[in-house]
């Protein structure tokens, strides 16, 4: 035979890790998503409509999360649960939190909105920027850290996820052909 029981059992304990790594990773990523959906642990602003639309999206739960559990058969699938959930939580810490700001122009009038403060802002970046953090957003407490925690706890997740989804499928096509080459 050309490849040992050794190399089968590598090939299926490896399978276990994946699988453990895969739905534990999969349950973060949902946990942080609905974290996301209530900022300081408050339910008023998720019952007033005042969550962001990255959040809403839920690409931690659905994407990261849902599709991961029940995809772990489908490598396909699970693969573009993972990018999913990565590329909107990129997006997510790019444009910043949804957070109440001061709007208020040269007639002194000041105005207050909820939106995307630091979304349009092309001299600075918030994310490196901390002075902005306590002074962007007015409400919700802390959004900046918040928005920035939880979404980039959803970018690692989702890149790991993709790193054990692509491991997972080259383990599945080494599992496919060891069982080939021992039956014969």
């Amino acid at each position: 035979t050309l490849l040992s029981p050794c190399m089968m059992t590598c090939s299926q304990t490896c399978s276990r890790i994946l699988g453990l790594s895969l739905s534990t990773t999969a349950l973060v990523a949902a946990g942080a998503n609905v974290a996301l959906l209530f900022p300081n642990w408050d339910v008023t602003y998720l019952l007033r409509g005042l969550i962001g639309r990255h959040a809403l999206l839920g690409s931690g739960l659905w994407g990261g999360g849902f599709m991961m559990l029940t995809a772990l058969f489908s490598s396909g699938l699970a693969l573009l649960g993972a990018l999913i959930c990565f590329i909107t939580s990129g997006v997510a810490l790019k444009d910043g939190p949804f957070c109440m700001f001061d709007v208020s122009s040269f007639n002194q009038t000041q105005t207050w909105k909820y939106g995307y403060p630091f979304k349009d802002m092309h001299n600075r970046n918030y994310l490196y920027d901390y002075s902005l953090w306590n002074s962007g957003c007015l409400e919700p407490s802390k959004a900046v850290v918040w928005h920035v925690s939880f979404f980039s706890t959803l970018l690692c997740i989702s890149l790991l996820q993709i790193f054990l989804v692509v491991i997972y499928f080259f383990n599945s096509i080494l599992g496919l052909f060891c069982s080939l080459c021992e039956k014969s």
